[in-house]
């Protein structure tokens, strides 16, 4: 008599077990490759703010140590002759786009005409007509304002050539700007006022990559809750108070000194 063995399937508790494992595994798993991908977005955030620092020096260094021009919006779209010549916002504005206007800045011939490294790869919030194309912006008192001269902070000191940054390593050049304020490339905060007008970036673990005048790049955290934002689509309106005042005041320090 021949017997036929029958195989053995897999019984449905015996699935739904298997289900369960691998679901818990995924669950465990996650949280790594979030953090992992979110370290490795910083460390190519600090890469492409170490470019401009890099592209920054390279141009006051082929003329005459002058710092490149840092104007605000107006000039910005009038002359579309400073570092960075767009201008951005929430809703349909060709500078949220238009990767042209940043290979035509003043020292993108510094850059290789590169596009990317305007951008933190942690920022996501799109305006109206797209993936906006930059997300960095430089310390207002750093270059030549042109028409802003003496407009918000008249008691610091504006630096137009590297020779009078007495102290390059403790002032900020480059950082990442929230995505609710970022407009044109000039980051401005009335320093007497305590009034966050332009916000600073928190893409990273709750904090953001900035770049000194010596050249170098640090990651800072911020440390009160306030200054951590989530995007706000069409901007973040109203008064953001800087209080407590400690992160407003680190800032502060690094971006320029009382006139004498």
């Amino acid at each position: 008599m021949t017997y036929i063995r029958q195989k053995r399937a897999f019984t449905l508790i015996e699935l739904l077990v298997v289900t369960a494992i691998i679901a818990i595994l995924a669950a465990l798993l996650l949280p790594v490759l979030s953090t992992s991908k979110a370290a490795a977005e910083g460390v190519a955030c600090n890469n492409n703010i170490k470019q401009l620092s890099l592209a920054w020096l390279l141009y006051a260094s082929d003329n005459g140590e002058l710092l490149v021009n840092n104007y605000g919006k107006p000039q910005t779209l009038s002359t579309h002759n400073t570092w960075a010549n767009n201008v951005e916002d929430w809703g349909n504005s060709d500078g949220n786009t238009n990767l042209a206007d940043l290979t035509q800045t003043l020292f993108s011939p510094y850059a290789n005409r590169s596009v990317g490294i305007y951008k933190c790869p942690s920022d996501r919030a799109p305006a109206a007509n797209g993936p906006r194309i930059r997300s960095v912006s430089m310390n207002s008192l750093v270059g030549d304002p042109g028409d802003l001269v003496d407009h918000f902070n008249p008691l610091y000191v504006q630096f137009y050539k590297m020779k009078t940054i007495q102290n390059p390593s403790g002032i900020f050049v480059f950082l990442d700007e929230h995505c609710d304020t970022i407009n044109d490339g000039f980051f401005v905060n009335r320093l007497e006022d305590y009034l966050w007008g332009n916000m600073p970036g928190s893409y990273h673990n709750g904090g953001l990559s900035l770049s000194f005048a010596d050249g170098h790049v640090e990651t800072h955290r911020w440390l009160v809750p306030g200054t951590v934002r989530p995007p706000v689509q069409g901007g973040v309106g109203g008064i953001l108070y800087a209080t407590p005042t400690t992160d407003f005041d680190w800032l502060k320090q690094r971006s320029s000194y009382k006139k004498l």
